[in-house]
Protein backbone atom coordinates (compact mmCIF):
# COMPACT_ATOMS: atom_id res chain seq x y z
CA UNK A 1 0.00 0.00 0.00
CA UNK A 2 1.39 3.41 -0.89
CA UNK A 3 2.16 5.99 1.77
CA UNK A 4 -0.68 8.10 0.39
CA UNK A 5 -3.07 5.16 0.74
CA UNK A 6 -2.38 4.54 4.40
CA UNK A 7 -4.88 5.81 6.96
CA UNK A 8 -3.54 8.62 9.11
CA UNK A 9 -2.13 7.64 12.51
CA UNK A 10 -5.22 8.91 14.32
CA UNK A 11 -5.84 5.38 15.58
CA UNK A 12 -2.37 5.53 17.10
CA UNK A 13 -3.15 8.83 18.82
CA UNK A 14 -6.43 7.44 20.17
CA UNK A 15 -4.45 4.55 21.63
CA UNK A 16 -2.09 7.02 23.32
CA UNK A 17 -5.02 8.78 24.98
CA UNK A 18 -6.43 5.43 26.07
CA UNK A 19 -3.04 4.58 27.62
CA UNK A 20 -2.97 7.88 29.51
CA UNK A 21 -6.38 7.02 31.00
CA UNK A 22 -5.01 3.62 31.99
CA UNK A 23 -1.87 4.89 33.74
CA UNK A 24 -3.76 7.52 35.74
CA UNK A 25 -6.40 4.95 36.72
CA UNK A 26 -3.73 2.49 37.88
CA UNK A 27 -2.07 5.06 40.12
CA UNK A 28 -5.44 6.30 41.41
CA UNK A 29 -6.70 2.91 42.56
CA UNK A 30 -4.82 2.49 45.86
CA UNK A 31 -4.78 3.92 49.35
CA UNK A 32 -2.20 6.46 50.52
CA UNK A 33 0.44 3.73 50.90
CA UNK A 34 -0.08 2.29 47.40
CA UNK A 35 -1.97 -0.77 48.70
CA UNK A 36 -5.46 -2.06 47.77
CA UNK A 37 -7.20 -0.65 50.88
CA UNK A 38 -6.28 -3.45 53.37
CA UNK A 39 -8.52 -2.00 56.09
CA UNK A 40 -11.63 -1.87 53.92
CA UNK A 41 -12.54 -5.55 53.92
CA UNK A 42 -13.15 -7.77 50.90
CA UNK A 43 -16.31 -5.98 49.76
CA UNK A 44 -14.68 -2.56 50.12
CA UNK A 45 -11.67 -3.63 48.06
CA UNK A 46 -13.62 -5.25 45.24
CA UNK A 47 -14.36 -2.14 43.13
CA UNK A 48 -10.96 -0.42 43.63
CA UNK A 49 -9.17 -3.60 42.54
CA UNK A 50 -11.57 -3.94 39.61
CA UNK A 51 -10.75 -0.37 38.55
CA UNK A 52 -7.07 -1.24 38.77
CA UNK A 53 -7.59 -4.28 36.55
CA UNK A 54 -9.33 -2.10 33.94
CA UNK A 55 -6.49 0.43 34.06
CA UNK A 56 -4.00 -2.33 33.35
CA UNK A 57 -5.52 -2.89 29.93
CA UNK A 58 -3.16 -0.07 29.00
CA UNK A 59 -0.38 0.74 31.46
CA UNK A 60 3.12 2.17 31.33
CA UNK A 61 4.38 -0.70 29.14
CA UNK A 62 2.07 0.60 26.43
CA UNK A 63 4.06 3.83 26.40
CA UNK A 64 7.16 1.77 25.60
CA UNK A 65 5.35 0.35 22.58
CA UNK A 66 4.26 3.81 21.40
CA UNK A 67 7.73 5.29 21.68
CA UNK A 68 9.42 2.33 20.01
CA UNK A 69 6.85 2.27 17.19
CA UNK A 70 7.58 5.95 16.53
CA UNK A 71 11.31 5.21 16.68
CA UNK A 72 10.79 2.57 14.00
CA UNK A 73 8.94 5.11 11.86
CA UNK A 74 11.66 7.76 12.26
CA UNK A 75 14.64 5.55 11.48
CA UNK A 76 12.85 3.93 8.55
CA UNK A 77 12.02 7.27 6.93
CA UNK A 78 15.22 9.21 7.63
CA UNK A 79 17.84 6.50 8.24
CA UNK A 80 19.96 8.67 10.57
CA UNK A 81 23.33 7.52 11.87
CA UNK A 82 23.34 5.73 15.21
CA UNK A 83 24.87 8.69 17.03
CA UNK A 84 22.39 11.13 15.49
CA UNK A 85 19.38 8.97 16.36
CA UNK A 86 20.52 8.43 19.95
CA UNK A 87 21.42 12.11 20.34
CA UNK A 88 17.93 13.12 19.23
CA UNK A 89 16.31 10.74 21.68
CA UNK A 90 18.56 11.92 24.50
CA UNK A 91 17.44 15.48 23.83
CA UNK A 92 13.76 14.51 23.68
CA UNK A 93 13.81 12.33 26.81
CA UNK A 94 16.67 13.07 29.14
CA UNK A 95 16.41 16.87 29.21
CA UNK A 96 12.76 16.86 30.45
CA UNK A 97 13.64 13.88 32.65
CA UNK A 98 16.37 15.84 34.45
CA UNK A 99 13.93 18.67 35.15
CA UNK A 100 11.28 16.37 36.62
CA UNK A 101 13.82 14.38 38.64
CA UNK A 102 14.81 17.52 40.54
CA UNK A 103 11.21 18.70 40.78
CA UNK A 104 9.86 15.47 42.28
CA UNK A 105 12.86 14.97 44.55
CA UNK A 106 11.82 18.10 46.45
CA UNK A 107 8.08 18.15 45.72
CA UNK A 108 7.67 14.94 47.75
CA UNK A 109 8.50 16.98 50.86
CA UNK A 110 5.03 18.55 50.72
CA UNK A 111 3.24 15.22 51.14
CA UNK A 112 5.91 14.00 53.56
CA UNK A 113 5.23 16.96 55.83
CA UNK A 114 1.51 16.19 55.95
CA UNK A 115 1.98 12.44 56.46
CA UNK A 116 4.88 12.77 58.93
CA UNK A 117 7.77 11.18 57.09
CA UNK A 118 9.78 14.31 56.23
CA UNK A 119 13.05 13.06 57.84
CA UNK A 120 12.99 10.01 55.56
CA UNK A 121 12.77 12.17 52.41
CA UNK A 122 15.41 14.63 53.64
CA UNK A 123 17.71 11.72 54.39
CA UNK A 124 17.33 10.55 50.79
CA UNK A 125 17.89 13.99 49.31
CA UNK A 126 21.15 14.50 51.22
CA UNK A 127 22.72 11.24 50.00
CA UNK A 128 24.66 10.98 46.75
CA UNK A 129 23.52 7.38 46.20
CA UNK A 130 19.91 8.57 46.28
CA UNK A 131 20.56 11.03 43.46
CA UNK A 132 22.26 8.28 41.49
CA UNK A 133 19.07 6.25 41.91
CA UNK A 134 16.97 9.26 40.93
CA UNK A 135 18.83 9.79 37.65
CA UNK A 136 19.70 6.21 36.69
CA UNK A 137 16.66 4.32 37.97
CA UNK A 138 14.12 7.17 38.03
CA UNK A 139 13.41 6.74 41.74
CA UNK A 140 12.54 10.37 42.48
CA UNK A 141 8.89 9.34 41.92
CA UNK A 142 7.24 6.01 41.22
CA UNK A 143 6.52 6.73 37.54
CA UNK A 144 9.88 8.22 36.56
CA UNK A 145 11.46 4.83 35.83
CA UNK A 146 9.89 5.03 32.38
CA UNK A 147 12.23 7.64 30.86
CA UNK A 148 15.69 6.23 31.67
CA UNK A 149 14.46 2.74 30.82
CA UNK A 150 13.06 3.92 27.49
CA UNK A 151 16.29 5.71 26.62
CA UNK A 152 18.25 2.54 27.40
CA UNK A 153 15.91 0.62 25.08
CA UNK A 154 16.61 3.06 22.24
CA UNK A 155 20.28 2.04 22.41
CA UNK A 156 19.22 -1.37 21.05
CA UNK A 157 17.25 -0.09 18.07
CA UNK A 158 19.65 -1.55 15.44
CA UNK A 159 18.70 -5.01 16.77
CA UNK A 160 15.02 -4.10 16.74
CA UNK A 161 15.21 -3.12 13.07
CA UNK A 162 15.57 -6.81 12.21
CA UNK A 163 11.89 -7.20 13.09
CA UNK A 164 10.86 -4.59 10.52
CA UNK A 165 12.29 -6.81 7.82
CA UNK A 166 11.31 -10.08 9.52
CA UNK A 167 8.11 -9.40 11.56
CA UNK A 168 8.08 -12.93 12.97
CA UNK A 169 10.88 -11.76 15.30
CA UNK A 170 8.22 -9.76 17.12
CA UNK A 171 7.15 -13.04 18.71
CA UNK A 172 10.47 -13.19 20.57
CA UNK A 173 8.88 -10.92 23.17
CA UNK A 174 7.54 -14.12 24.77
CA UNK A 175 11.12 -15.35 25.13
CA UNK A 176 12.62 -12.07 26.41
CA UNK A 177 9.86 -11.57 28.97
CA UNK A 178 10.22 -15.17 30.14
CA UNK A 179 13.96 -14.79 30.64
CA UNK A 180 13.37 -11.50 32.48
CA UNK A 181 10.79 -13.08 34.78
CA UNK A 182 12.91 -16.11 35.62
CA UNK A 183 16.11 -14.14 36.22
CA UNK A 184 14.43 -11.48 38.34
CA UNK A 185 13.00 -14.18 40.59
CA UNK A 186 16.51 -15.60 41.00
CA UNK A 187 17.99 -12.18 41.84
CA UNK A 188 15.33 -11.57 44.49
CA UNK A 189 16.26 -14.88 46.12
CA UNK A 190 19.91 -13.85 46.58
CA UNK A 191 21.20 -12.33 49.80
CA UNK A 192 22.99 -9.38 48.21
CA UNK A 193 23.17 -5.63 48.72
CA UNK A 194 19.66 -4.24 47.98
CA UNK A 195 21.05 -1.32 45.96
CA UNK A 196 23.18 -3.62 43.81
CA UNK A 197 20.16 -5.87 43.28
CA UNK A 198 18.04 -2.91 42.14
CA UNK A 199 20.55 -2.01 39.45
CA UNK A 200 20.91 -5.64 38.36
CA UNK A 201 17.13 -6.07 38.11
CA UNK A 202 16.82 -2.88 36.07
CA UNK A 203 19.52 -4.10 33.68
CA UNK A 204 17.69 -7.43 33.26
CA UNK A 205 14.41 -5.56 32.74
CA UNK A 206 15.94 -3.47 29.95
CA UNK A 207 17.19 -6.58 28.15
CA UNK A 208 13.76 -8.15 28.61
CA UNK A 209 11.95 -5.07 27.32
CA UNK A 210 13.99 -5.15 24.11
CA UNK A 211 11.35 -7.70 23.18
CA UNK A 212 8.82 -4.86 23.19
CA UNK A 213 11.07 -3.08 20.72
CA UNK A 214 11.17 -6.10 18.44
CA UNK A 215 7.38 -6.35 18.67
CA UNK A 216 6.94 -2.62 18.01
CA UNK A 217 9.26 -2.67 14.98
CA UNK A 218 7.47 -5.77 13.69
CA UNK A 219 4.09 -4.06 14.04
CA UNK A 220 5.48 -1.01 12.26
CA UNK A 221 6.76 -3.22 9.45
CA UNK A 222 3.34 -4.81 9.02
CA UNK A 223 1.58 -1.44 9.12
CA UNK A 224 4.08 0.13 6.73
CA UNK A 225 3.66 -2.69 4.22
CA UNK A 226 -0.09 -2.07 4.39
CA UNK A 227 -2.85 -4.10 6.00
CA UNK A 228 -6.01 -4.24 3.82
CA UNK A 229 -9.31 -3.18 5.32
CA UNK A 230 -10.68 -6.70 5.65
CA UNK A 231 -7.55 -8.06 7.28
CA UNK A 232 -7.52 -5.10 9.66
CA UNK A 233 -10.89 -6.18 10.97
CA UNK A 234 -9.44 -9.63 11.60
CA UNK A 235 -6.50 -8.10 13.44
CA UNK A 236 -8.92 -6.11 15.62
CA UNK A 237 -11.00 -9.17 16.44
CA UNK A 238 -7.93 -11.23 17.21
CA UNK A 239 -6.58 -8.45 19.44
CA UNK A 240 -9.85 -8.33 21.37
CA UNK A 241 -9.84 -12.08 21.91
CA UNK A 242 -6.25 -12.22 23.13
CA UNK A 243 -6.74 -9.13 25.31
CA UNK A 244 -9.68 -10.94 26.91
CA UNK A 245 -7.54 -14.03 27.48
CA UNK A 246 -4.74 -11.90 28.96
CA UNK A 247 -7.26 -10.30 31.33
CA UNK A 248 -8.47 -13.73 32.44
CA UNK A 249 -4.86 -14.70 33.10
CA UNK A 250 -4.47 -11.75 35.49
CA UNK A 251 -7.56 -12.60 37.55
CA UNK A 252 -5.64 -14.67 40.15
CA UNK A 253 -3.38 -11.67 40.84
CA UNK A 254 -6.34 -9.36 41.38
CA UNK A 255 -8.27 -12.02 43.30
CA UNK A 256 -5.36 -12.28 45.72
CA UNK A 257 -5.42 -8.49 46.19
CA UNK A 258 -9.15 -8.51 46.94
CA UNK A 259 -8.79 -11.37 49.40
CA UNK A 260 -5.66 -10.21 51.27
CA UNK A 261 -5.51 -6.43 50.82
CA UNK A 262 -2.00 -6.54 49.39
CA UNK A 263 -0.47 -6.90 45.94
CA UNK A 264 0.95 -10.32 45.20
CA UNK A 265 3.81 -11.28 42.91
CA UNK A 266 3.21 -11.86 39.21
CA UNK A 267 5.02 -15.08 38.45
CA UNK A 268 3.02 -17.37 36.18
CA UNK A 269 0.42 -16.75 33.53
CA UNK A 270 -0.69 -13.64 35.39
CA UNK A 271 2.79 -12.26 34.60
CA UNK A 272 2.41 -12.95 30.88
CA UNK A 273 -1.17 -11.69 30.87
CA UNK A 274 -0.06 -8.37 32.30
CA UNK A 275 3.04 -7.83 30.17
CA UNK A 276 1.56 -9.02 26.88
CA UNK A 277 -1.66 -7.04 27.28
CA UNK A 278 -0.20 -3.87 25.65
CA UNK A 279 0.55 -5.80 22.45
CA UNK A 280 -3.01 -7.05 22.17
CA UNK A 281 -4.52 -3.62 22.86
CA UNK A 282 -2.15 -2.09 20.31
CA UNK A 283 -3.36 -4.69 17.80
CA UNK A 284 -6.98 -3.73 18.56
CA UNK A 285 -6.32 -0.09 17.69
CA UNK A 286 -4.14 -0.89 14.68
CA UNK A 287 -6.87 -3.20 13.44
CA UNK A 288 -9.25 -0.24 13.72
CA UNK A 289 -7.10 2.04 11.57
CA UNK A 290 -9.82 2.39 8.92
CA UNK A 291 -12.48 3.43 11.42
CA UNK A 292 -13.68 7.07 11.24
CA UNK A 293 -11.50 8.41 14.07
CA UNK A 294 -12.00 12.03 14.99
CA UNK A 295 -8.97 14.30 14.46
CA UNK A 296 -9.50 15.49 18.03
CA UNK A 297 -7.70 12.35 19.21
CA UNK A 298 -4.51 13.71 17.67
CA UNK A 299 -5.00 17.01 19.47
CA UNK A 300 -5.53 15.29 22.81
CA UNK A 301 -2.60 12.92 22.23
CA UNK A 302 -0.13 15.83 22.17
CA UNK A 303 -0.60 16.17 25.91
CA UNK A 304 -0.31 12.51 26.94
CA UNK A 305 3.40 12.82 27.73
CA UNK A 306 2.61 15.77 29.98
CA UNK A 307 -0.24 13.87 31.63
CA UNK A 308 2.10 10.97 32.31
CA UNK A 309 4.75 13.22 33.83
CA UNK A 310 2.45 15.37 35.97
CA UNK A 311 -0.32 13.13 37.22
CA UNK A 312 1.56 12.00 40.39
CA UNK A 313 1.84 15.66 41.35
CA UNK A 314 -1.94 16.00 41.37
CA UNK A 315 -2.44 12.62 43.03
CA UNK A 316 -0.30 13.83 45.94
CA UNK A 317 -2.22 17.10 46.18
CA UNK A 318 -5.55 15.25 46.04
CA UNK A 319 -4.40 12.90 48.82
CA UNK A 320 -3.30 15.83 50.97
CA UNK A 321 -6.71 17.48 50.64
CA UNK A 322 -8.44 14.16 51.30
CA UNK A 323 -6.35 13.46 54.39
CA UNK A 324 -6.45 16.91 55.97
CA UNK A 325 -10.21 17.32 55.42
CA UNK A 326 -11.05 13.92 56.99
CA UNK A 327 -12.92 12.94 53.82
CA UNK A 328 -10.85 9.76 53.66
CA UNK A 329 -12.87 8.25 56.48
CA UNK A 330 -16.18 9.51 55.11
CA UNK A 331 -15.83 8.14 51.56
CA UNK A 332 -15.93 4.54 50.41
CA UNK A 333 -12.73 3.26 48.74
CA UNK A 334 -14.38 3.06 45.32
CA UNK A 335 -15.54 6.68 45.64
CA UNK A 336 -12.01 7.77 46.54
CA UNK A 337 -10.61 5.98 43.50
CA UNK A 338 -13.20 7.38 41.12
CA UNK A 339 -12.91 10.95 42.41
CA UNK A 340 -9.13 10.80 42.40
CA UNK A 341 -9.06 9.50 38.84
CA UNK A 342 -11.50 12.05 37.42
CA UNK A 343 -9.99 15.06 39.19
CA UNK A 344 -6.36 14.07 38.63
CA UNK A 345 -6.82 13.29 34.95
CA UNK A 346 -8.64 16.56 34.31
CA UNK A 347 -6.08 18.66 36.19
CA UNK A 348 -3.16 16.85 34.53
CA UNK A 349 -4.66 17.47 31.09
CA UNK A 350 -5.34 21.12 31.78
CA UNK A 351 -1.86 21.62 33.26
CA UNK A 352 -0.31 20.01 30.18
CA UNK A 353 -2.30 22.32 27.90
CA UNK A 354 -1.21 25.32 29.94
CA UNK A 355 2.47 24.34 29.91
CA UNK A 356 2.24 23.68 26.19
CA UNK A 357 1.33 27.33 25.63
CA UNK A 358 4.23 28.71 27.66
CA UNK A 359 7.35 28.83 25.46
CA UNK A 360 9.78 28.75 28.35
CA UNK A 361 8.14 25.66 29.91
CA UNK A 362 6.69 23.64 27.02
CA UNK A 363 9.95 21.69 26.68
CA UNK A 364 9.36 20.09 30.08
CA UNK A 365 6.57 17.99 28.54
CA UNK A 366 8.13 17.57 25.10
CA UNK A 367 6.15 20.30 23.33
CA UNK A 368 8.75 22.95 22.62
CA UNK A 369 12.37 23.97 22.37
CA UNK A 370 14.46 24.46 25.50
CA UNK A 371 15.24 28.04 26.58
CA UNK A 372 18.87 27.62 25.52
CA UNK A 373 17.84 26.37 22.08
CA UNK A 374 15.54 29.38 21.72
CA UNK A 375 18.42 31.65 22.73
CA UNK A 376 20.80 30.05 20.23
CA UNK A 377 18.25 30.25 17.42
CA UNK A 378 17.71 33.96 18.13
CA UNK A 379 21.43 34.51 18.25
CA UNK A 380 21.89 32.84 14.87
CA UNK A 381 19.09 34.92 13.44
CA UNK A 382 20.79 38.07 14.76
CA UNK A 383 17.89 39.01 17.01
Amino acid sequence: MSAQGKPRLVWFDANRVFAAFGVVLIHSSTDFAGQPFPEAGVEGRLLPVFFRSIGEFSGSEMFFLFSLFLMALRVDRKMPSYSTAIGQQAKRLLVPFAFWVVFYAFFRLIKAEVFDYTPFIWDQITQLKSWAGYFILGKSQYHMHFLPTLFALFLFYPIMRLATRYPILGLTVFFTLGVMNNTQAFLWSLDVDPVLREYAIRAIKIFGYVGYGLAAFALYGLWNDGIPRGESRLVRRGGLYFAGMAYIATLPFFGYAVETGSWGVRSGWDFYGHFLMPLFIFAVFMGGQYMPWSRKWSEYAKYTFGIYLMHPLFIDLFDIVLYTSNLYQALSPWMIVLLRFLIVFYLSYMAARLLGRVKLLAWTIGLGATPWDLYLSKKKAGV
